[in-house]
């Protein structure tokens, strides 16, 4: 992650401006000394810096929730910070490198609330779920030029390193997410898609509940999918691959087939790697046999205009309200000025929870920088919220 360690920390007088990114607020921890997040405005996104001190330096570096794509923004932004505030910079690994100029030309790389607004409906749609290297998405591309593929990914250089070559290769028919590809189906209207891939998934041995497969990943699968669609996984874990049969066989009625070292068109480099260690290989397809009907969607994420009374924040900040549909967890608590709050909350599902910020100021409640996406459990989580701080 981008970084840079200061000699000090120099905070600035709000809101300021350094060259063409703004600097628009600094929330402080309550209840803990040296550390605050730096709302940042660059190239329209807007997300947080984060200041913590350590034993002898000070760390600047970004906020995990509202960090964007691609890196260069981030590192753009924390140069910035450092120059506009006169800090002295000890070590970093973030060079000034101008903005990659393929990262400049492209248009693939897309936000949630793209898709959320507008889904792209007027030809089939494949997702790749994880496409690190990005070789199975860009083959899969080429052949197929008709078809949409939608790529999700969290790492960072794969993301950048895919958009790189997107350009390079000219392809049209590829759109690049940076999002949890467990809450992303949800937002994806029923029947469209013709495959779901799942190459070589992080098996989370010890946490299977990070797993992408699983009973309510099968079951929007299954909604999103054409009659005849299939959702792939292919993986060289043992225990993935018992697990998968165990959950593609939970439905009352499911079709899948199972196939072993397999050859394919493109292989990932960790395929290439696990072949040479002579590692099974295991596919595990699971096909879409109904219609399914769109799912449904009700609310939205206002705050109600009655007064808030600052005194809840330390109440609720203390429980985890846990609900049948989720949770509603206050994480860390920051202050704004003299009289403004910020709460940064975990909430939704417990298998697919979202973390966001929400600001408190002039007695009204906001989220920031966006909303919440919409899924069933982070309205009904937005709802309890509502009555909370309104109590």
């Amino acid at each position: 992650m981008p970084h840079l360690n200061l000699e000090s920390f120099k905070p600035l007088t709000f809101p300021a401006q350094c060259g063409d990114v703004e600097f628009l607020f600094q929330a402080d921890y309550k209840n803990q000394s040296g550390g605050a997040l730096i709302a940042t405005r660059y190239k329209g996104r807007e997300f947080f810096l984060v200041h913590k001190k350590t034993e002898n330096k000070e760390l600047l570096k970004s906020d995990k929730v509202t960090r964007p794509s691609p890196n260069f923004l981030v590192k753009h932004a924390l140069l910035a910070y450092a120059e506009c505030s006169g800090s002295r910079i000890l070590d970093s690994n973030v060079d000034n490198a101008p903005e990659n100029t393929h990262l400049k030309t492209h248009d693939a790389l897309k936000s949630i609330p793209f898709f959320v607004e507008n889904f792209p409906r007027d030809r089939e749609v494949r997702i790749e779920i994880g496409f690190g290297s990005a070789r199975h998405l860009l083959h899969q591309a080429a052949a197929n030029p008709d078809v949409l593929f939608i790529g999700l990914e969290i790492h960072k250089p794969s993301i950048e390193q895919a958009l790189k070559q997107i350009v390079i290769q000219k392809l049209s028919n590829i759109m690049v997410l940076d999002y949890d590809a467990r809450l992303f189906l949800e937002f994806v209207p029923s029947n469209i898609v013709g495959k779901i891939y799942v190459h070589f998934p992080v098996p989370w041995d010890k946490k299977p509940h990070r797993r992408v497969i699983s009973e309510a990943f099968l079951k929007e699968s299954d909604r999103v999918l054409s009659v005849g669609g299939t959702l792939e996984l292919r993986t060289d874990s043992e225990n993935y691959y018992r697990f998968a049969l165990e959950t593609f066989s939970s439905p009352a009625k499911s079709r899948f087939d199972v196939r072993k070292n397999q050859e394919i068109a493109i292989v990932s480099k960790y395929e290439d790697r696990w072949k040479k260690m002579e590692k099974n290989i295991y596919d595990v397809t699971f096909t879409c046999e109904d219609e399914s009907p769109e799912p449904d969607i009700i609310g939205d994420f206002s705050f109600s205009s009655d007064p808030i009374d600052f005194s809840v924040i330390d109440r609720i900040k203390k429980e985890t309200y846990k609900r049948e549909w989720g949770f509603l967890h206050v994480e860390r608590t920051f202050s704004i000025g003299e009289d403004g709050s910020m709460l940064r909350l975990s909430m939704g599902s417990f298998d697919r929870p979202e973390s966001t910020y929400v600001i408190i100021q002039n007695a009204t409640a906001r989220y920031y920088p966006t909303t919440p996406v919409p899924s069933s459990a982070n309205l009904k989580a937005h709802i309890l919220l509502n009555e909370l701080i309104h109590g």
